[in-house]
């Protein structure tokens, strides 16, 4: 791990599935998440990710990254525009700190077809030894 090591950007198609079954996985059963007619009725045009799965998703880019050792020891984000049905995110990031810990931090960021989806500083370091 390296001081401005960049992560291969992920593409992650945004389908009714993943929006449904990480809300479920989550125990987020808010309608605006897996009904689109009351989603409607609240002012969205549909269903649409709930902070957890982006969080998931997040950390899931990390690890991608730097192997299977890896250990997330915080994952911190913001939400920006929402992740709808149809579309695709797209994760980024660049290590920008390292610790004398060991600990690296990166910079994450997921945009969509609407602007940035989620911004955050994750948090990892990778076991000596470890492949």
């Amino acid at each position: 791990m390296k001081v401005g090591e960049e992560l291969e950007p992920l593409e992650i198609a945004v389908t009714r599935t993943l929006i449904v079954a990480g809300a479920v996985a989550s125990r987020d059963y808010q309608d605006v998440h897996h009904d689109a007619e009351l989603a409607q009725q609240k002012g969205s045009p549909d269903i649409f990710m709930n902070i957890l799965t982006t969080n998931g998703l997040v950390g899931r880019y990390v690890t991608d990254h730097f192997g299977p050792s890896a250990v997330l020891h915080r994952v911190a984000i913001r939400l920006g525009v929402p992740n709808y049905p149809g579309d695709t995110m797209v994760l980024s990031g660049a290590v920008t700190a390292l610790g004398d810990d060991g600990r690296a931090e990166v910079t994450v960021v997921g945009s969509n077809g609407l602007g940035r989806h989620v911004t955050g500083k994750v948090t990892v370091s990778v076991p000596e030894g470890a492949a």
